[in-house]
């Protein structure tokens, strides 16, 4: 692209994975997050850093002008309310980031990274902050907000390297595991990939041998788009 791909929560343990994808694809990248000390340590050079906090929508307007793609990474705060909640970090950054893209977003695409279980209140994550609910919240901001979007559900993440057979899903009716190495390539594919915009998917690995390259567009092609969505209700 001949703009800049932004990578929000770059720092974190799928957005370094992004962000190291995007680069060796020749993008410009640029890592927002709030951490500088964070991005010292894990953010490699060619990247351009901006300290912003999802959370206070002043400081996105700079590192976002001008980006023709958006990944939002950002590891959720577990804490009931305040600041750290799933309520701060999971709807209301994403809203806060919807906002400032506004209007001038028209041609972006807004690549979302969720989790399965969202659509099942009773699963035990929900206990945390009501994290669920909030993934879900922000998902239905997303949907609604006439960008150009794919939202990635992966199952529980490991640091293995990707390998066994890839499984992209709808429904939110399963479970299982998924590298993190996997969800960054997702990511990164869907952007330019128009099979993956406007669906929500979930992914899980089955076990086995590596059999080659993620074939990403069989994959993406066998997805349904997302029903029309008005605004949803915000939990309360």
């Amino acid at each position: 692209m001949d703009s800049p791909i932004a990578v929000i929560g770059g720092t974190g343990r799928v957005g370094r994975l992004v962000t190291r994808q995007l680069l060796a694809l020749g993008e410009t990248v640029r890592v927002i997050g709030r951490s500088t000390q964070r991005a010292r340590r894990h953010m490699p050079a060619q990247a351009q850093h901006f300290t912003a906090d999802v959370r206070d929508p002043g400081t996105l307007r700079t590192p976002l002008h001008g980006c023709a793609a958006v990944v939002y990474a950002v590891e959720p705060g577990t804490d009931a309310a305040g600041p750290d909640s799933p309520e701060s970090t999971l709807y209301g950054g994403v809203r806060h980031v919807l906002d400032v893209l506004g209007a001038a977003a028209a041609g972006r695409h807004f690549v979302l990274v969720s989790q399965r279980h969202v659509t099942r209140r009773d699963h035990p994550m929900n206990a945390y902050g009501r994290m669920l609910d909030w993934r879900l919240a922000g998902e239905d901001a997303v949907r609604s907000s006439g960008l150009s979007y794919t939202v990635i559900r992966p199952g529980w993440l490991t640091d293995e390297p990707g390998h066994g057979v890839l499984h992209l899903e709808q429904g939110d009716v399963g479970d299982g595991y998924v590298s993190r190495a996997h969800v960054a390539e997702a990511c990164v594919r869907a952007i330019g990939s128009p099979a993956a915009h406007g669906v929500t998917f979930e992914m899980r690995s089955e076990a086995g041998p590596a059999s080659g390259p993620v074939p990403w567009g069989e994959l993406f092609a066998g997805l349904r788009a997302d029903a029309p969505t008005g605004t949803r209700a915000v939990f309360v």
